[in-house]
């Protein structure tokens, strides 16, 4: 089998979607360690773009989880003093159970972020508001020399506690696509038909594990199937 990601370094981060055990944390990051990659993932539980260019103090419940390479998920609590800023992440990577920090030199950076940011239960996209989030942190990741993607919303299921729309899951999407480069845009809206994806109970934003399942594996494709590859081989 050929290994499309073999010697390569891909650094994930993002929101809630990445920041429990069964999630993309675990899904998206396998995927793409069968492809050969050294995989590093950090995920923020409630982060807005910008919180993970510049750290987030006031973490939501569910705090924040890393891993690396094959190694377990790893959870924080909300009580930690501030989350590690993309700069620093990629200088410091943290191990919370050794103590001991990595520099870690990733080819590829993986954004997924756009759930917090869409305002589901707002009536207008607060466009001007996420386009300063999002440059935030494509300009660090930019200057930081590395290529990078970004993944859009996915469907999930109209209604739930975070008051998801497939509407506003569309305004998401399209607008993302116009403002996150030079990050290529991964349009997960594109990969399922609205509600082909099963959420939890009474969420409507975070999935099952067959949904993660087929997110992450969708994503991972999408990767090394795009002109992606191409960019950070040259």
């Amino acid at each position: 089998m050929s290994l499309l990601l073999a010697g390569l370094t891909v650094l994930v981060i993002g929101d809630s979607h990445m920041a429990n055990e069964g999630y993309l944390i675990s899904t998206l990051h396998d995927e793409l360690m069968r492809q050969g990659a050294s995989v590093y993932s950090y995920g923020v539980c409630g982060a807005n773009a910008g919180d993970l260019m510049k750290g987030k103090k006031k973490l939501a419940h569910c705090g924040f989880a890393y891993r690396l390479n094959d190694g377990k998920v790893r959870k924080r609590a909300p009580d930690v003093s501030a989350t590690t800023p993309y700069p620093e992440l990629v200088k410091n990577f943290p191990d919370y159970v050794s103590g001991k920090t990595k520099a870690i030199h990733p080819d590829l950076v993986v954004v997924i972020n756009a759930d917090t940011m869409a305002g589901y239960k707002s009536t207008t996209l607060q466009k001007t508001w996420i386009w300063d989030e999002v440059t935030t942190l494509t300009k660090g990741i930019k200057d930081s020399g590395v290529s990078c993607v970004w993944v859009g919303p996915a469907w999930g299921s109209e209604g739930g506690k975070y008051g998801k729309t497939y509407a506003r899951s569309q305004e998401m999407s399209d607008y993302l696509a116009n403002i996150v480069s030079p990050c290529t845009y991964v349009n997960s809206l594109k990969m399922a038909q609205p509600g082909e994806w099963g959420t939890l109970t009474g969420d409507g934003q975070h999935y099952d594990h067959a949904g993660y399942q087929a997110w992450g594996s969708a994503i991972a494709h999408e990767i090394v199937t795009s002109d992606i590859l191409q960019k950070i081989r040259r």
